[in-house]
């Protein structure tokens, strides 16, 4: 092959690899053997060109960056939500979106079609929920589900099935991105249709101020969850310059820690249903403060600081 034609194959794949320091780990480790690859074919094939230097000069960087996380990681796992997590999340920033807007989409058609069909909100909810609700509310109690239970086993409960639910989400990412969208759109429908029943009853800020203390923390890991399942079900329909099988890899990987750092936002939000919501009836001022921390929280770590630190790492240079 004349160095030409192993430029121009190349050029495209090598220019997305020089912007190290906003990558993840797995990401510089998997470029760094195409690197390496690419390297030990250019000497062989056109020694002391121009390729064979650049190739040189880019493998260095990658060289410096990796022994530089080698020595931070003995910093400890604390280093991971510090640092690498908030970093993909910007990264990732554009697929979140749009799972975020995609779920939104879904709460609305759960909102139109609750006001247009009665019976639709029993279909998505369920007859002994609706039906248990409905005899809270009329017990002056509508939230009186949330203190059905005894605190712990609620909360371990809880805890597992928010976990379940986005690492389903993450795995239905296999099925080419569409299994994610699935429980994103069903996840989305259902709260469209619970937040629009609670209106119909005239008790929507009721319900806001009791249900978003936990929900805050909770819908945002799941749709995060849900972005990290399309992250790895675009790798494979989008591979880009790359072979498929390595992007798909990639892009699970990615979307593994993505999944694997919301874990402890789960148990956060499975705490405050546990232990607060119960008493979003009797003090209602309780909910409002756990949504203001909540939501200062989601904003601050998932978007503010996210940009902040890439823009730090970068020197405001993208």
């Amino acid at each position: 092959m004349k160095e030409a034609r192993f430029v121009s194959q190349n050029k495209e794949k090598w220019g997305k690899m020089e912007n190290v320091s906003h990558l993840d780990t797995d990401t510089i480790a998997s470029n760094y053997v195409i690197l390496s690859d690419d390297l030990s074919y250019a000497k062989t094939f056109y020694p002391g060109s121009d390729v064979v230097k650049y190739l040189n000069q880019l493998i260095s960087v990658y060289q410096i960056n990796i022994y530089g996380q080698e020595r931070s990681e003995k910093k400890g796992i604390l280093s991971f939500w510090v640092r690498e997590f908030p970093l993909l999340l910007y990264r990732e920033r554009r697929t979140l979106l749009f799972a975020f807007l995609f779920l939104l989409f879904a709460a609305l058609i759960g909102i139109f079609s609750t006001a247009k069909d009665d019976t639709f909100v029993r279909l998505i909810l369920g007859d002994a929920y609706v039906d248990k609700t409905l005899e809270n509310i009329e017990n002056g109690t509508p939230m009186g589900i949330y203190s059905s239970s005894n605190e712990v086993d609620m909360f371990f409960m809880i805890t597992a099935n928010n976990i379940k639910v986005a690492f389903v989400a993450f795995v239905f990412g296999i099925f080419f991105s569409a299994g994610t969208l699935w429980i994103l759109f069903s996840n989305g429908v259902m709260l469209g249709a619970f937040q629009y029943f609670f209106f119909q009853h005239g008790l929507l800020l009721h319900s806001v101020m009791s249900v978003w203390a936990h929900g805050t923390f909770e819908i945002t890991s799941i749709i995060i969850a849900g972005g990290a399942g399309l992250v790895m079900g675009n790798s494979f329909l989008f591979p880009g310059t790359y072979k498929r099988s390595y992007s798909f890899r990639n892009g699970a990987l990615r979307g593994i820690k993505i999944v694997t750092g919301l874990i402890p936002f789960f148990i956060i939000a499975g705490w405050i249903e546990s232990f607060i919501t119960r008493y979003a009836d009797t003090y209602p001022v309780v909910g409002a403060v756990a949504i203001i921390l909540s939501l200062g929280g989601v904003i601050g770590y998932f978007v503010v600081y996210p940009y902040y630190l890439h823009k730090t790492e970068t020197n405001g240079k993208d």
